[in-house]
Order: structure tokens, then sequence, then C-alpha cells
């Protein structure tokens, strides 16, 4: 799920931000600290590209990969189940593992690493073990009659080797969730962790080929170098889940082999506050914007809530609310993950410096500039809608508060701007809630809650427009790398001659009638009589 950042390379990962302690600034010395931390972290994966990714250790990868997928090793039913269930129990045999890593890289707790990874890749993995026979059954369609003796069947076949570009602020959820469905679906995987969330591409390079066909799924860690090395090859389908920057360079090197992409990315995704029509479950709603802004990864993900549409009159009750509870909720840092690293955290720092921005600060702002890794959950009133804060998407725990004269004012807001991922609306008013659906456009539209459409495995998730492309996440995910194929089986028991010349008016009379599946007129043309 991606965010808007400078990439060091061609094919990286995305950028963002998370969590607080100590609350002090210094812009200069984080400069300088920035700096030297990016640097160390360039040489570093240089290293470990050089070392664990050389180009012929990644072509050797991928021809055992074509040579699994070509033996038919991966087709059978059975296959697919083993894999899912050896899937489920790596996540059982590992979830300590797991959590450590996830903490290691974003500073994520426990609780919130199994609610939004562990716990809903789990869910996703006994339905699709589940589901996994419905889905690749073959489906009977109807066939006219005039095609008579005919039968007809979409068949979904698996689409062969696919590559997954998974991204850092969910780094176990957004690498094995797309596995769900790529290896359900019966391909062979090459999965490209986010090489700034090293710890969890580490647990799963160790883990995948134990648990999994070491032949068929192979984890393929690096940088952008070896993300590049990959687009250079032939792949039946690759899924980035990224930043917009990035996006461009993956679709440009998949045109070589006219690979089919897919692209989920992110955007500003808007929360309209219809504080009249919700005043009864007011603080209900208060709670879900927090849950969705500073409780999911601190705002690092592309479906949390970007900014807030309400009312004027209702800002302060809102900002009022939005204070005292996250006094409840987030008490201490270790309650929200961290910024990725300092890189990311310089860019959010650099939101705030603005001096119009900074004016609008009404709780919060605080940097840790000890450790350059957490940002304290802050809320704003109107910064300018020309500021970076307001074009860019924030991707960290920065909110800013838009009022409008009216609620209904905020549906042309929000379609004066590109498309989003999602837009969130708190509302019981039935008129918004048409009118929202109808008149925005959108990934999904989600009423009176938010981030949780992600874990509904009956909804696509995916973008539109420079939020993405593709859908995934259940079903969807095996329709994602499967091809539907078309399958018409035809008897000799009647043949139709007016499909072949020499033509005459009368032919092209019976036509007409069976391509509009008049059968009595094309029975009364074809025994010369008019009717």
């Amino acid at each position: 799920m991606g965010a808007p950042v400078a990439i060091n390379g061609p094919i990286g990962e995305r950028a963002i931000t998370c969590s607080h302690s100590q609350w002090s600034t210094g812009a200069a010395e984080q400069s300088e600290r920035v700096r030297a931390e990016s640097m160390g972290s360039m040489v570093a994966s240089v290293e470990e590209i050089g070392a664990a990714a050389a180009p012929q250790a990644v072509e050797r990868r991928l021809g055992e990969l074509r040579a699994t997928f070509e033996s038919g090793r991966t087709r059978p039913l059975s296959w697919r189940q083993s894999q899912l269930r050896g899937l489920l129990r790596l996540l059982a045999d590992k979830e300590e593992e797991a959590f450590r890593a996830l903490h290691d890289d974003l500073g994520k707790h426990r609780a919130e690493a199994y609610r939004d990874e562990v716990g809903v890749l789990t869910k996703s993995a006994n339905a699709a073990l589940r589901e996994i026979g419905k889905w690749a059954a073959p489906e009977k369609v109807w066939v006219p009659l005039v095609a008579f003796p005919a039968s007809a069947q979409v068949v979904p076949e698996p689409l062969g080797v696919v590559l997954i570009f998974s991204c850092w602020n969910f780094p176990l959820g957004l690498s094995l969730e797309p596995l769900i469905g790529a290896i359900a679906a019966g391909n062979a995987v090459a999965l490209k962790p986010s090489e700034l969330a090293p710890a969890t591409a580490r647990f799963l390079e160790e883990n995948i080929g134990e648990y999994l066909d070491a032949t068929a799924v192979k984890v393929i860690q690096g940088g952008p170098a070896v993300g590049e090395q990959l687009m250079e090859h032939r792949w039946d389908k690759v899924l980035f889940t990224g930043c917009p920057r990035v996006a461009r360079v993956v679709m440009a090197a998949a045109v070589k082999h006219l690979t089919p992409v897919a692209l989920e990315l992110g955007g500003k995704c808007p929360c309209i506050f219809d504080a009249v029509a919700g005043r009864r479950n007011l603080q209900t709603s208060v709670n879900r914007v927090i849950f969705a802004k500073w409780s999911s990864c601190a705002g690092q993900a592309c479906i949390a809530i970007d900014y807030v549409l309400v009312e004027e009159r209702f800002a302060p009750t809102l900002i009022k609310l939005l204070k005292s509870t996250l006094k409840r909720f987030i008490a201490d840092s270790d309650q929200m993950a961290r910024i990725v690293n300092g890189r990311h955290f310089q860019r959010l720092s650099n939101l705030l410096k603005d001096p119009a921005v900074a004016a609008s600060i009404l709780h919060g702002g605080g940097l840790d500039a000890k450790n350059l890794r957490s940002i304290e959950p802050t809320i704003l009133l109107n910064p300018p809608l020309d500021s970076a804060i307001m074009t860019e998407e924030i991707f960290g725990p920065l909110l800013p508060i838009i009022t409008v004269k009216k609620i209904e004012d905020s549906i042309a807001f929000v379609r004066a701007r590109p498309k989003p991922l999602a837009v969130y609306a708190f509302t019981d008013s039935a008129p918004l809630k048409r009118r929202i659906v109808e008149e925005t456009s959108s990934g999904s539209v989600t009423f009176n809650d938010a981030v949780v459409q992600f874990g509904v495995d009956t909804l696509p998730f995916g973008g539109v427009g420079q939020s993405g492309f593709g859908q995934y996440h259940g079903k969807y995910s095996f329709e994602m790398f499967s091809h539907k194929k078309a399958v018409l089986r035809r008897g000799f028991l009647v043949e139709a001659m007016l499909r072949y010349p020499p033509w005459d008016e009368q032919k092209i009379a019976m036509m007409r009638h069976l391509f509009r599946y008049d059968y009595v007129r094309f029975i009364f043309t074809f025994l010369g009589l008019r009717r």
C-alpha cells in the first residue's frame, strides 16, 4: 500500500512514518542524522544484494520456478490445498517470530501485529482452503439454441509464474495475502519482500521454503537493483504494491514482455464526518477514526484516513473528542507503531515545517529527535489546501481536519481531487450515503467505519485511477492470478448452411432473425413462408 517518496533506484519501495515517546525538535541535527542513516542503509542494502541475489542466482531461481510450473506440479487441487495448509502451519508455528520481526521493523505491538497481519492472514488462508473447490470448478454458461448441439464452460486456469512485490508497512500481510490467491490459483510464485522491512523479509525467506513447496514458491530478497533484475524477465503476472512513482517504473519495464500488471497504490483517503446525522454514535465514530488513522501502522497505510471533512460548527466538538480519546488509547508510545526509518521521519517532519501548516497544529506535533522514528499523533485544523500536507499522501500520524459549511459540500471537495483508494463517511443520513456512492469514485466506500473493509474477503480490494488497478482478496485474489478460459463443445448433428457462401437474401434474412434469437421468424423464412 504505497506512499509518496523519493526512491533510491529503479524499483524500490515507498515512504512513510509513526510513534512517540520523548517529543522534541532539532531540525538541523535531524537532517544530518537522516542523511547518515540513509547512506548506511543504502550501503548495507547494496552489500546484501551483491551477496544474495546476483543475476545468475536470480536466473537460476526463476528457471526452477518455470520448470516446476511447466511440469504441471502446481495444477492439482491437492497441491494447492497442501500449500494453504502449510501456510497455516507457518502462521501458527512461527507466530511469535512473526511478532518479533514486525516489532523490529515497525515497532508494532503484538496485538496490532495479530489484528492487522497474522490474524487476517489466518482468516484468509482458511477461507481459501474452504472455498477453493468452488473457485476452481468449471462454470457452465448458457449457449443459444442456434448452436445446438453445444455446451460451454468457463474454466479457470493458472497464469503460470507470477511475481509479487510487497511493501514495508504491512510486510507480512502484503506478502502473504496475494500469495494465498496465487497458490490457490495454481501458480508458481516469486515473492520480493520490501528491503525496508528487513526482519520480516528474513522471516519470510527462512520459513517459506520450510513450510511450502520450495520449488514452486521462492522469496527473493534485495533492493531496487534486484527489483530491476526481476523485471527484465518474462512473467505471467506482476502484482506491485507501493507508490505511483515506482509503479510507473514497473509498468515501463513490463512493456518489454507485455507482462500484465496489477497495481495497488494509495492516495488521500477522505473521511466525511457528519456530526449531525451521527450524533448518537459520536464517541464510537471517533474511536474508529483514531483506529483508522493512528492505530493502523501509525497512519502508514494506503487505506488509512488521510484527512477529515466536518462542518465548521462541529469541528470544536470533534477535536475535543479526538484529543481526549487519543489520551486514553495511545498514552504510551508502545501502543503505536514507529516510523519505518529516518528518511520517512524527515519527510513527515518536513510537512510540518511550512509556517502556515505549523500554525494550524492544534494537538501534538512533537518529534522524537533522539531516534528519528517517532512522531506524536498530530491534529491540524484547516492547513492551506495548496500545502504539501494537503496535496501529497500523508502516510503517517498527521491528521488535517478541513471544515465545510454544509456536510454535503464534502462531496464536491472529494470529487475535485484524484480518485482515492477508499472514501469513508460517518453518517446515518440515507440521502448523503446515496450521494457519496453515486457521485464519488474510489476503490471502496465504507460507512460508519474505516479500514475494516480490507478484512472482508467477499469484497474486492483495489484502487481506481491513480490509486491503482486490479483487485484481490478472497475469490478476487484467485481470479487475479487465474485466466478464465472459454471452452465451447459442439457436435455434428445439425449444420446451418446459411453461414457459408454463396450468399442470397434468404440467408441474410435468416441471419438477422438468428442474431435476434427470433427462432419463429427464422423457421418461417427457412421454409420460404412470410409471417
